[in-house]
């Protein structure tokens, strides 16, 4: 006998588990408008949110009526990931009495939703000095595999048939976090 160990097979790996979509990114954004005291407070509210350092978006163009300048900061985002990103997705389904529109899913199979008052977030208490934010929570789901679009070497395009679909998006939703989805 050569080889006299032992070696156990690794279990096969399905083609299913490749097909379940999954949650890449929640992506939290504050839109204030304006630089200053308004948007530092937006940036407090998201820390408080979600336990991570806000960073600054900036504007794109200039409007004169609005105010705006071309690179100024009008807002601040927070992008969560794993199981930061699942916990959160549960408070912030929470506060919607875990119902969506089904306009709020795109074709990519990501969807949209807002939440008028962060206030109702479990543990979120009204402070007069900060005021009332509303905030955009926008997920994108993906299916294992997608590195491929996004690392440096030997970069790829996505096919068609692994790409999320509004209706598997909207399936999962429902199944696994037990979301209603309004018509």
């Amino acid at each position: 006998m050569k080889n006299s160990k032992i070696t156990e097979k690794q279990p096969a790996v399905s083609k299913k588990q490749f097909l379940k979509p999954r949650i890449a990114k929640v992506t939290v954004n504050i839109g204030v408008g304006e630089a200053g005291e308004r948007l530092h407070k937006a940036e407090t509210v998201l820390k408080n949110l979600t336990g991570q350092k806000p960073v600054q978006t900036l504007s794109k163009t200039t409007n004169k009526d609005w105010g705006i300048r071309k690179g100024m900061p009008i807002g601040c985002k927070v992008t969560l990931r794993g199981e930061k990103a699942e916990r959160f997705l549960v408070e912030a389904l929470k506060t919607r009495n875990n119902k969506i529109a089904d306009y709020s899913f795109d074709d990519e199979g990501n969807f949209s939703f807002g939440v008028p008052d962060h206030t109702l977030f479990k543990d979120q208490k009204y402070d007069p000095d900060i005021g009332i934010f509303g905030m955009d929570i926008c997920v994108t789901l993906e299916r294992p595999g997608y590195r491929v679009k996004h690392r440096r070497i030997s970069r790829r395009k996505i096919p068609h048939r692994h790409r999320v679909t509004r209706e598997e998006s909207i399936a999962f939703i429902s199944e696994k976090y037990n979301v209603e989805v309004v018509t």
